[in-house]
């Protein structure tokens, strides 16, 4: 695994590095490959369970946004905090800084507000934590990261039964499910007509997914996609009080319930094995019997 020459910033909006020296062990793996580091998390700063105040996680942010060698910036994890700082971030200054921010989970929040605010595209990928200082790091995880930035397209696809026939375009866009309604009727939520709305998350109950879906579906988010794209919903326990309604039985139920397509078999979630999508790149969707391809174009990458 080769990492592009490239300077790369970590910031930490929100939870704070488990292990330390693990995190070491991972800035040295990317030195060793290439890549210049701008940590702009300090361990010492950390307050609570976030990468440090809220005034010392937007710090984070500026400092890394205003450096002149950095080209990527990569959230050090999600867990929280990010909701806590939304006010105070100035997404034009990210967008107008042409980094390329990546991450996923909580990071989603940050996504949602760069593309409300200044319809920049950003993208959800790897953290640092764990994807990058794990004993021994995914090198699809990571290569998916690099192919996708270096563009100009990216293409993704998933294996899974039951999935309808698609051919559709649509902006890309989404991320974790319960970042997403929690931004519902805020100014971080984006207006997307016709887009395709990729979801995932962990440790939510099927019943909640459900609910959470239908929320969107009530506030008349997914009436105006064009399909939704499910990645991996893990983690949760079933118990006997739910006879038999289980996460096949809620996704028949929304597939019946739901205005668009809804597709299965995406690899992105809370999974060591993850693709990268550009959130706000103009996406291509078809899905026949065998499986789904999704070709996204039109994002910033590393060419410019």
């Amino acid at each position: 695994m080769t990492t592009p020459k490239i300077g790369i910033a970590i910031v930490a909006p929100g939870g704070y590095a488990p292990d330390e020296a693990a995190l070491e062990r991972g800035i040295a793996r990317l030195q060793a490959q290439g890549a210049t580091i701008h940590n702009y998390y300090d361990p010492a700063q950390k307050f609570q369970r976030f990468g440090g105040t809220e005034a010392g996680r937007l710090a984070q942010l500026n400092a890394a946004a205003a450096d002149p060698d950095v080209q990527v910036v990569i959230a050090l994890r999600g867990s929280y905090g990010i909701s806590r700082i939304l006010p105070e971030i100035d997404f034009q200054a990210m967008a107008d800084s042409g980094k390329l921010f990546v991450g996923y989970s909580d990071f989603t929040a940050f996504h949602m507000g760069l593309m409300a605010k200044t319809g920049r595209a950003s993208f959800a990928g790897p953290m640092i934590c764990d994807d990058f200082i794990r004993d021994e790091p995914v090198d699809f995880t990571q290569q998916q990261l690099w192919d996708c930035l270096a563009g100009p397209t990216h293409t993704v696809t998933g294996v899974a039964e039951g999935n309808p026939q698609v051919d559709l375009q649509g902006k890309l866009w989404g991320g974790n499910l319960a970042m997403l309604v929690h931004l519902l009727g805020t100014p971080y939520f984006p207006e997307i007509d016709g887009g395709i709305l990729f979801l995932e998350d962990v440790n939510e109950h099927p019943y909640r997914v459900e609910r959470m879906l239908l929320q969107l579906l009530h506030a008349g988010v997914i009436g105006r996609q064009q399909a939704v794209l499910l990645g991996d919903f893990s983690a949760y326990k079933l118990s006997p009080l739910d006879n038999g309604y289980d996460f096949e039985t809620m996704l028949a139920y929304v597939r019946q319930r739901l205005p668009v397509p809804v597709l299965t078999g995406l690899e992105f979630g809370h999974v060591r094995r993850r693709v990268t999508l550009p959130f706000g790149g103009h996406a291509s969707l078809r899905s026949e019997e065998a499986g789904f391809s999704l070709q996204v174009a039109d994002y910033p990458t590393l060419r410019g």
